[in-house]
Order: C-alpha cells, then structure tokens, then sequence
C-alpha cells in the first residue's frame, strides 16, 4: 500500500494491533469497520478480509476523481509493463 503513496497524493495510515484487541466492546463503540479493513477517505473499501492492489488503486483514483487503471494480464505483470 505505501508504494501507491508515491503514485498518488494520498496519506496511508496503517494500523496493526493484535486480533483481540479488534473484539473489545471499545472497538465495537468506535463504530469502525471489522478488521482487517481498508478504508480511503471515509468510505470503507473492504471489511473484514484482504483487498487487491488493483481494486485498492480503483478505490483511490475514483476518491481522487482519476480514470481508473486498468487491470494488468498475467504478461504484462511478468514483464513488468505499465
């Protein structure tokens, strides 16, 4: 994720804390999405599971009001084209 910081002018704030901590009533009253999430902005981009870089970098051109990217096959992965 820190990689799209330098691709787009965004912040990324990455929180890590242990499981048990994400399943305390505090948390719940926090009225925050189930973890693992990805939030941009104020919109939740995905709860409780992983996203892909791909539909991560959708998530923050269309905040940011930018076409989206499209989505690289397998050769241009292999080799690296943009």
């Amino acid at each position: 994720m820190p990689r799209l910081g330098e691709k787009y002018p965004v912040e990324f704030d990455v929180t890590s804390k242990p499981k048990s901590e994400y399943e305390t009533d505090e948390y719940f009253a926090l009225d925050l999405p189930v973890a693992p999430a990805v939030m941009v902005g104020d919109d939740i981009a995905v709860e409780g599971s992983d996203i892909s870089d791909h539909d991560l970098e959708v998530c923050i051109c269309r905040k940011l009001g930018l076409p989206e990217p499209q989505k690289k096959g397998l050769m241009d992965r292999l080799f690296n084209k943009s």
